[in-house]
């Protein structure tokens, strides 16, 4: 019988290559039977990567019903308050991250809803300006998993021109709203010219995708969750700790998420500083951005190959 592994067919590493060439995507190179050592799995000789989302969705909410902390009303009225929670995002919360980055040296994705771009154009072209990736993740707040193929391809192709016209630079990744795409999602994605998606958490590496993460994300835990700042402070540690162990035999990636308006809160954003202090104290650790990423997955003769 022919595992899941052993079969290519169509999944998202063929339907999201785009023009690299079929040699580097062919047969299943079945890691685990080349016993390879840490220093094989990554760039450079790293050990391990890390790498950190960071959403600029500030403006392109629903003026009524958009998920914030607030008490739910009535959709039919709008929900300011919510609207200024959102605000807090471009006004105080990326530039925050952005400083954080810039102390620590990392550089990161930031998936842009194209309205939220329309809205703060020079935020957006700062972002890039300072070395991160311009990733999509939609033009509005409509759920993908609603559309039909032919709204979905207009959002996307929208999304795409509002990054570009802020940033000069067309984006090569994509992020569902929470990870539901449809049914023909990757070839939409692909026909659009992105490389990869991230909307697959089964994996702590890279493979068919760069996978996201729901565990390390902040709008789960702080907001869903409800976690403190030691919490979830904890909480990546022990992540770090698991896969830097495991890095030693195996490729591992370690994903987190930091909203705008949510890790960007003072307290969030010195625990997600003091996280990455943390991890690069450690040898073999690099931060990379999602495209970087892709770009390695898909040429690397240890990248899992598996269909959808």
């Amino acid at each position: 019988m022919t595992s899941r592994r052993d079969s290519l067919k169509g999944g998202a590493v063929v339907a999201m290559a785009g023009a690299v060439p079929a040699s580097v995507v062919l047969a299943d190179p079945m890691p685990e039977r080349h016993e390879p050592t840490a220093r094989t799995f990554w760039p450079d000789g790293a050990r391990m990567v890390i790498s950190v989302s960071t959403q600029m969705e500030a403006g392109a909410q629903p003026t009524s019903g958009a998920e914030s902390p607030m008490p739910k009303i009535d959709p039919k009225y709008p929900d300011l308050p919510a609207g200024k929670w959102y605000d807090y995002g471009f006004k105080e919360g990326l530039p925050r991250l952005l400083d954080v980055f810039d102390r620590r040296k990392i550089k990161v994705t930031s998936h842009m809803v194209g309205a939220a771009v329309d809205l703060h154009p020079a935020l957006a072209k700062e972002i890039v300006q300072r070395g991160h990736e311009a990733s999509g993740h939609g033009q509005t707040w409509t759920a993908q998993f609603s559309m039909t193929p032919e709204e979905e391809r207009a959002s996307y192709q929208q999304s795409i021109e509002s990054i570009e016209r802020a940033t000069g630079t067309r984006p090569v990744g994509f992020n569902a709203f929470w990870l539901r795409g449809t049914p023909h999602t990757l070839e939409i994605l692909q026909w659009l010219g992105f490389i990869y998606h991230l909307d697959d958490v089964s994996r702590d590496e890279p493979f068919a995708v760069v996978p996201y993460t729901l565990h390390m994300n902040d709008i789960v835990d702080y907001e869903t969750r409800y976690f403190s700042t030691a919490m979830y402070a904890d909480d990546l540690k022990a992540e770090f700790d698991a896969l830097y162990a495991e890095a030693g035999t195996r490729r591992r990636m370690m994903s987190v998420s930091a909203h705008d308006r949510i890790a960007g809160r003072p307290s969030r954003a010195r625990v997600l500083e003091e996280f990455i202090i943390y991890a690069q104290s450690h040898s073999g650790v690099t931060f990379m951005r999602k495209d970087e990423i892709a770009r390695f997955a898909l040429v690397s003769p240890l990248t899992v190959r598996e269909g959808i």
